[in-house]
């Protein structure tokens, strides 16, 4: 977990062998600056990831929402920007938690809007194809670039040979983005970010990307 304070913090959660997909941490919570939201993984096989997740963020946090059954929510299908959400439909959350998300937001005062990804070709979530970059400023790729969900915003998109990259992290200054892919790279460094690039090889063996990784607040 990464605390966005004066200097970033760095938090390390315990290894938990009984779930080995839990160093997707992200999958599990969906973090704002007003709440805390635990999530319903999609897969079965990952829903006993959310216990750890909550005790270690309730030092953090006074206001906790859950996703209730039927519903299913991935952290990894929840892109913030700014005061808005983009909430993916997805293999991994469907309609009823996209509600329930959608609904916790509104009562905190965020806005949000659904995008859905299902059927596209190499995104398990959202933020394997989309990602914030402040001040009105998407990375895209390809196959997202044309929805009218992200109409109003600035877009730094990504070719389809570089499509994992789609997936980076701003944190600060600082873009993290996985390492080998040269143009998207020089695309951002152009914008005047801070760009760090990352060996992401052994994550991507199993589906995972940059955002996968942290719970950033």
């Amino acid at each position: 977990m990464c605390t966005h304070d004066h200097l970033s913090r760095l938090r390390r959660l315990a290894p938990d062998p009984r779930y080995p997909d839990s160093t997707f941490v992200e999958d599990a919570a969906v973090l704002t600056a007003r709440c805390a939201v635990i999530t319903r993984p999609g897969a079965i096989s990952r829903r006993g990831e959310t216990a750890a997740v909550r005790e270690a963020l309730e030092r953090f946090y006074e206001s906790f929402y859950e996703i209730a059954a039927p519903g299913t929510v991935d952290g990894g299908d929840v892109c913030e920007a700014g005061e808005h959400y983009f909430i993916g439909v997805s293999e991994r959350t469907n309609e009823e938690g996209a509600r329930r998300l959608a609904g916790f937001l509104s009562t905190e005062g965020f806005s949000s809007s659904f995008v859905d990804v299902r059927g596209v070709g190499g995104l398990l979530h959202l933020k394997s194809g989309l990602a914030s970059l402040g001040e009105g400023w998407l990375v895209a790729a390809e196959p997202l670039v044309a929805r009218r969900e992200i109409f109003d915003y600035h877009l730094a998109c990504v070719e389809p040979a570089e499509g994992y990259a789609a997936n980076c992290v701003r944190i600060n200054e600082r873009v993290l983005l996985a390492s080998g892919y040269p143009k998207i790279e020089a695309r951002l460094r152009g914008l005047g970010l801070d760009v760090l690039t990352l060996d992401m090889s052994e994550f991507r063996k199993m589906d995972g990307g940059l955002s996968c990784l942290s719970l950033r607040f």
